[in-house]
């Protein structure tokens, strides 16, 4: 039985073992596992990848930098976001293994939003500076949209929410949400954007995607904004790692 899986801690709700085994199932894909392994600390790691049937591993908080310690190469993405999601695990006949890191969360957010996009979306804001945030600005990068951080406090060259004005928002049509403000179960809270001027100009996309409908998303709704949630980025994320693992 080969194997595949997902590594972090904690682990709960996963959906990437909810996809792939209904994936298995619809398409009939037998002899392939996907399982969760939420091991507490990174050293935990190489008891995964040494078993021989395992040849892939997804990675999530609070391991996706830390991964890149065990890994033999990085994609071309993933060493420009220095953050790894997806990694392929090949066992050699020497009895060693070859790790290759990458990173689908830009390529899921890059082509969910690219259909979106109208001439005038030349600049974006970014809200929030985690994790997430690295992979969206190189998407952005690819789609040569100039961006901006958002966050509460300020550093060199951002954005604080208080100094958010129309002019700014004017010239940033593109505001995508890569904080968790918004997320099951507190969804009543929304960044805190001046939502006055916003206009049908504007493309709002949130990461999140329980609440299907953030109240971020149904503010800029309410003001005539194009609006988009997370869902398919990671659906695209996902096929994409299956991509990966089977090439």
């Amino acid at each position: 039985m080969k194997k595949l899986g997902l590594i972090g801690y904690p682990l709960g709700h996963s959906f990437s073992k909810k996809y792939y085994l209904g994936k298995f199932e619809k398409e009939n894909i037998q002899h392939i596992d996907y399982e969760l392994y939420p091991i507490e600390r990174i050293a935990e790691f190489p008891s995964i990848f040494m078993n021989k049937d395992f040849y892939g591993v997804n990675v999530t908080i609070p391991y996706k930098i830390e991964v890149m310690d065990y890994l033999n190469e990085l994609s071309e993405e993933a060493k420009a976001i220095q953050a790894v999601n997806c990694i392929r695990i090949t066992h050699l006949a020497d009895g060693s293994t070859y790790l290759k890191g990458y990173n689908t969360d830009a390529y899921g957010f890059e082509a969910s939003l690219k259909p979106l996009l109208k001439e005038h979306d030349k600049k974006a804001l970014i809200l929030g500076n985690g994790g997430a945030a690295k992979a969206v600005m190189y998407a952005l990068d690819q789609l040569s949209i100039a961006y901006k951080l958002v966050s509460r406090t300020k550093q060199a060259d951002n954005y604080t929410y208080d100094e958010l004005d129309a002019s700014i928002l004017a010239e940033h049509t593109v505001i995508v949400n890569c904080s968790p403000v918004g997320t099951f179960p507190n969804i009543t809270e929304s960044p805190a954007l001046p939502y006055e001027y916003i206009n049908d100009k504007h493309l709002f996309y949130d990461l999140i995607y329980n609440p299907e409908e953030t109240s971020f998303l149904k503010k800029g709704k309410e003001k005539g904004a194009r609006i988009k949630n997370g869902y398919e980025m990671l659906l695209l994320q996902a096929e994409k790692n299956w991509e990966i693992w089977n090439s």
